[in-house]
Order: structure tokens, then sequence, then C-alpha cells
């Protein structure tokens, strides 16, 4: 039996992962801004799953959540870093009131939400895993900052993946495609000062289409990172759907590309070297 700690709990996969734990036998401490908002799925599970309020931006409150999940269950062995939006718009569109918030949850409350379990992960080991996205693998026009904030969970759960690994701290970056959730509809923010320039690089159409029509079955995606998490020998990176997969061979493909094309030209450029 494994104990859970997931942000961003109200809706979508972090939901969907949280009832599965709790419905398999794990414990579950589930949060989200607004703790009411779940605490009724909690209810069939008796004292196997509670349900905490917790802003990721909040760092005394990542530090309460932990220290709650520790008084309830002495612990936990993962950390589901879910909780996150998206921000879509050309990069002159966005305003800093609108891309500052979208990093301040998406990179900056992982980083406070992942330093307040550490201590307890370090002790015991486990595993953390960050969402990010087919997003953090490539970037397209119409979404930079958002994939500028997915690219940056990456990074940081790379560094992660090696600091953490003589603790016995495994780390998994989940990258999903497009999965029937109601990210598309809650989730996304777009950039209001559209501007007619960028009208074709903009995801607005995409938004409005495919909300509800998502090829993904969360369910399964579910299933998947269930099993990855039980593995003894993880992945570090997990695409989740074809379209993650066709995301990141294509992202292969092109930097193998400009490696090859550039190769002899790029490598000429140490001291010793003419």
């Amino acid at each position: 039996m494994k104990t859970w700690l997931i942000t961003g709990c109200s809706s979508g996969l972090g939901q969907r992962l949280a009832l599965a734990a709790a419905q398999r036998g794990d414990r579950v401490i589930a949060t989200a801004r607004n703790v009411k908002a779940i605490e009724e799925m909690a209810e069939p599970f008796g004292g196997r799953m509670i349900t905490l309020p917790l802003d990721v931006t909040d760092a005394a409150a990542a530090k309460a959540a932990v220290a709650k999940a520790v008084e309830t269950f002495g612990g936990f062995d993962v950390l589901v870093n879910n909780a996150g939006y998206a921000l879509f718009g050309a990069i002159e569109e966005g305003t800093p009131e609108e891309y500052r918030p979208m990093f301040d949850v998406n990179v900056f409350g992982l980083i406070e939400t992942t330093r307040a379990a550490l201590p307890v992960l370090r002790r015991s080991g486990g595993t953390i895993v960050n969402m990010s996205s087919g997003a953090g693998i490539e970037g397209r026009g119409g979404g930079g900052y958002y994939h500028a904030a997915k690219f940056a969970v990456e990074g940081i759960s790379e560094a992660l993946a090696g600091e953490l690994k003589p603790f016995g701290v495994r780390v998994l970056i989940v990258e999903p495609g497009p999965f029937r959730t109601d990210f598309l509809g809650r989730s996304i923010m777009m950039a209001a000062n559209e501007m007619p320039e960028y009208a074709a690089s903009s995801r607005k159409h995409y938004r409005e289409t495919s909300n509800g029509n998502q090829a993904g079955d969360p369910d399964k995606a579910i299933t998947v990172i269930l099993q990855a998490v039980d593995a003894e020998a993880p992945p570090l990176h997990l695409p989740l759907g074809p379209a993650a997969h066709a995301i990141a061979e294509r992202k292969l493909a092109a930097f193998r590309s400009d490696i090859d094309a550039w190769r002899d030209i790029t490598i000429a450029t140490d001291f010793d070297q003419p």
C-alpha cells in the first residue's frame, strides 16, 4: 500500500489519479486550492483519503500540507505535482498580469511543494511524479508561455532525478498528449490582447474544436501512470498517448538533423582546435 500526496485534485487527471489510488486500497492526501470542491470524493474511502486546502504558490501552505500528511499517515511515498493551467497566445500578445501567475502555479508552485516534501521523501525514499505535457517536449507557436513553463518542469525534474537518486527517490515526468478531461475547458486561459498578426498561429480554434473531442482515454492514462509508479525501474520520461509520442519523435528527428548538419562546425570551438 502506498500513500500519495497529490496537488490539483479538483478536476482532470489529478482527480482521477486520487480516486484510482484510493480505489485500489492506497492512502491519499488529496489537495486543491478550493478544498470544498473535493471533500465529497473522499467520503467513500473513510480515513484512507483526506482532503486539504493547498494553494501551491504558498510555501507555508505546502509545508502545512506535508505536516498534516505526516501527522495523519506518518508520511507518504508518492508526491504528484499536478496543479497547473495553461495560457495560450503569442508571446507578443501576453501580458505580465497573465503569464506571471501561470508561472507561479506551474513552476514555482511545483518547486514549493517539492521542497516541502523532500525532507520526508529523503528519509524513506519514494517517487515524485511531475505532470508535464507534450507541450514540455516541443514548443509551437501560440502557446509559448505554457511551453516555457512545461520546459521548466522538465529541467527541474531531470535535475531532481540526479540529486535524489542517492536517497532512493525516483522522478517520473508524465507528458500527456490530449486526453478527454476538462483541461481545455476550465484550465486554459487565452491572452486577452488578440492581435490579427498572429491569427495563423492562434490556439483559440484548437481549443474550441478539440474540447470534449480529445482522442485520449483518461482512465487508460491513469492505469499507465499507476503502472509506472509501481514499476521497479520506471522511466524518467513517460509520454502518454500516440500524440505525445509523435511530438517526441518529431522533436528527436529535428534535433538530430540540426546536430548532424552543424556537427563539424560546432565542435571545432575548443582552444586546442584550429
